[in-house]
């Protein structure tokens, strides 16, 4: 079952390693060069983020969010996990704290624009550009609960 918790900094190394092979197995549009521009840009900060983790039965992080007001920064997913509902579920805990709820994803990523789509994000707008200023154009999404 899982679990949702805040990070420690115990959970910093877990984290990359989440991010690391949740962006090899879905982000194959990078070059090789900006994936390890990103990553050691991750490095540099994700250990010490608060980040939600969806968690297993033996408290093992399987997947994470960096939620920063109502934005979600980041989820990424164990490729082990995916689909089985841990970002689902990530997703749901933020929108427990946040009903209207706005991310972003790479335009490229097609499984992922997939996937908020069908959780009901709508796109608000597009940029060109990645908030490095590099050229992976990015989609806006919003969700709003509807009442």
């Amino acid at each position: 079952m899982i679990r949702i918790r805040l990070s420690t900094p115990a959970d910093g190394e877990r984290a990359v390693e989440i991010w690391r092979d949740a962006v090899d197995a879905t982000h194959d549009f990078l070059t090789a060069e900006d994936r390890a521009a990103i990553e050691a840009e991750v490095r540099s900060f994700l250990p010490a983020a608060s980040l939600w983790l969806a968690v297993d039965d033996d408290d093992r992080p399987v997947g994470f969010m960096l939620l920063d007001g109502s934005s979600m920064e980041a989820l990424f997913i164990d490729p082990a996990y995916r689909g089985t509902g841990v970002g689902r579920a990530l997703v749901a805990h933020a929108l427990e704290r946040h009903p209207v709820l706005t991310t972003e994803v790479n335009q490229q990523n097609e499984r992922a624009a997939g996937f908020y789509e069908r959780l009901g994000f709508v796109p608000t707008g597009r940029s060109e550009r990645d908030g490095q200023g590099r050229a992976y154009p990015l989609i806006h999404l919003r969700f709003a609960r509807q009442s």
